[in-house]
């Protein structure tokens, strides 16, 4: 990763010396940082293995709130292997996605997620580790408006539908029906402001993080 500066993250932790950093070590320190940057802000949801493209791939941690910022962990027990099929699925759905990898890595990641991916390295020394920000996320150029729909329930879609009154002749219409009316009737920014106060407004304990 070459040419990018880096900037340390406030949130440190401590792991069994001589241990590989795990899935859950880096996932509860992601966690935390969202929490302190996101914890006192009623705007914005945190969730966790949220489901994309009917649950082809679901992603480690979500950030809703005027965007969704989807962030994967890759720890040192990981493989990349399906990293590329992670790839082609977050690209159509999310508007910011941030990689959260072990240093090993990280060289290989870069020749995999697009340019405009974040990467956050996780960096250890003796029996603490930290997370490192090596590469700032851009937004999205291209989403999918299927894909963003796919987000939808049913009945959030059935909803949706009926408030910009394209409902008609279609309350008996499977999912993807709804889908695929709401992809071609709306704009991506429409589709988004809808997609992300149902993601919001959903019962307090579907995969909520925090609130």
């Amino acid at each position: 990763m070459k040419g990018y500066a880096y900037s340390s993250l406030p949130q440190l932790s401590r792991i069994p010396s001589g241990k590989p950093v795990r899935d859950i070590d880096i996932r509860l320190d992601l966690i935390a940082e969202m929490k302190r940057r996101h914890g006192g802000d009623p705007d914005t949801r945190i969730i966790e293995e949220l489901g994309l493209c009917q649950g082809i791939a679901r992603v480690d941690l979500a950030v809703v709130n005027g965007t969704i910022h989807g962030y994967e962990i890759k720890s040192e027990r990981d493989t990349l292997a399906r990293l590329p099929g992670q790839v082609a699925v977050y690209n159509k759905a999310l508007d910011f996605v941030t990689i959260v990898a072990a240093q090993s890595h990280v060289a290989r990641i870069a020749d995999i997620v697009p340019w405009w991916w974040g990467v956050w390295s996780v960096a250890r020394s003796r029996q603490r580790f930290w997370l490192k920000r090596s590469r700032k996320a851009q937004r999205n150029p291209q989403i999918s408006a299927f894909a963003l729909a796919q987000l939808l329930w049913r009945d959030e879609a059935l909803e949706a539908l009926t408030e910009y009154g394209l409902a008609v002749g279609v309350r008996s219409k499977a999912r993807e029906f709804l889908w695929d009316r709401l992809a071609s009737k709306l704009t991506v920014k429409e589709l988004g402001d809808i997609v992300r106060a149902r993601l919001k407004a959903r019962h307090a304990d579907w995969r909520s993080v925090a609130r």
